[in-house]
């Protein structure tokens, strides 16, 4: 089969494109043709050699996937051959950009059925994301206000819709240009970043979800009532910011389930929560995608795809 593989960390041109063995599911794995796979800014980490899980080399590129299961490991339960899911490869988050793909059974789930191929391989890291900063991390409950920023982002339109659908007030940055998009999915507050200080404006959230980092994390600190809570999907917030300011700040890393994988295809399927694809790229032009994610291209609106099989 063929499968982008990284034998050196560093920019996209050390990425090839290679004949490789198709492997055989071990336990608790299952094996997927490939449809499929999403590209999103931890690929680019991964083939930087900047992740922050070890990364053995050589290894292949890609964690969000769609497919068909072709074969089951050893004490695979639930899952079948011939289903169609979609989800996440494994922990390390690697080996999607390829005909075929070995996949933990227990990141992945059935394909939202009103999905093609390439609309469910764009959700399962952003949207998983998205989800647990707001309700396992944030805690938010309805009635609540929550700051997101980046909300124009991939991982911020769908924490949007998330709180919204659960009744939670969201006050939401994003940038001149994204300001319309934003109050479409359904954001209460839009501000926007480069006119205004949301932190002149805002006080006394009971939440922030920050996907920028940087300045706008460290300004966020003070728009937190006491006890509210910081969190953040980029970067390691500063605890002695949030003890001056009486807040909770914590950093997280997505854990992809099957269960939280249902709850969002459940959404999908309800027309609470819809993807965005931003450009679709065959499995061929992998490179060209992280050319995007560098800025070496134009960066698209939406998640970048690459289309591998027929669907």
């Amino acid at each position: 089969m063929m499968a982008w593989r990284v034998h050196a960390f560093g920019p996209p041109s050390v990425m090839t494109f290679e004949r490789i063995p198709r492997p055989d599911p071990g336990r608790h794995e299952v094996l997927v043709r490939v449809e499929a796979a999403g590209v999103g800014p931890w690929d680019g980490w991964i083939r930087a050699g900047k992740s922050a899980l070890p990364q053995p080399l050589p290894l292949t590129l890609g964690s969000d996937l769609s497919g068909e299961i072709v074969a089951l490991g050893p004490e695979v339960s639930g899952l079948r051959v011939g289903d169609r899911i979609y989800g996440v490869t494994n922990p390390q988050f690697v080996g999607a950009y390829a005909e075929f793909a070995l996949a933990s059974a227990a990141m992945v789930s059935s394909k939202p059925a009103s999905l093609t191929p390439v609309e469910a391989a764009s959700v399962p890291v952003i949207a998983v994301t998205a989800w647990q900063a707001l309700f396992d991390h944030a805690r938010v409950k309805p009635g609540q206000t929550v700051v997101i920023h980046g909300a124009a982002g991939n991982v911020g339109a769908y924490a949007v819709q998330l709180a919204c659908h659960a009744g939670v007030r969201t006050v939401a940055t994003a940038g001149t240009d994204d300001l319309a998009f934003v109050r479409e999915l359904g954001a209460d507050t839009v501000i926007d970043f480069r006119t205004r200080r949301f932190d002149d404006e805002v006080r006394d959230a009971d939440a922030v979800i920050d996907l920028v980092g940087g300045e706008t994390q460290e300004r966020s600190f003070k728009v937190l009532r006491r006890g509210g809570r910081l969190i953040s999907a980029v970067s390691q917030p500063d605890q002695r910011l949030a003890q001056s300011h009486g807040v909770d700040a914590a950093f997280f890393l997505v854990d992809v389930t099957t269960q939280r994988l249902k709850e969002i295809a459940g959404l999908i399927e309800a027309g609470t929560v819809k993807p965005r694809v931003g450009a679709v790229l065959p499995l061929a032009d992998a490179r060209d995608a992280h050319a995007m994610l560098e800025r070496l291209r134009p960066q698209p609106k939406g998640k970048i795809v690459l289309a591998v099989g027929p669907s």
